[in-house]
């Protein structure tokens, strides 16, 4: 009998274009393979290649930690994460030194 085919999503986001490519795979492909798959390069050709080589990878908002043998399952969503902008705790004390010197309060 031969390896059963799933259904699966790969989704990539900037803040000004955003992209969900749905695929069938092969079973026992990873969220690697899948991304590799999905072929976000060409869907994103302002960005580097290897952004989607090594970027991490969660499925429904959860981080895969090894997404290189992680084996997917029908109806998954590969979510690609991009690199923050700024730190969060940066951008927190950024936003309370504003605040602070900010006459209006």
């Amino acid at each position: 009998m031969g390896a059963e085919a799933l259904t699966v999503e790969v989704a990539f986001a900037l803040p000004s274009k955003q992209r969900i490519v749905a695929l069938r795979v092969p079973e026992g492909t990873t969220a690697r393979q899948a991304v590799a798959l999905a072929d976000l390069p060409a869907l994103f050709p302002d960005l580097p290649s290897d952004t989607f080589a090594q970027a991490p990878l969660g499925i429904f908002g959860k981080v895969i930690r090894e997404p290189d043998t992680h084996p997917l399952r029908d109806g998954d969503r590969v979510e690609v994460y991009r690199p923050l902008a700024i730190d969060p705790k940066a951008a927190r004390l950024e936003r309370a030194k504003r605040q602070a010197s900010d006459p209006k309060r």
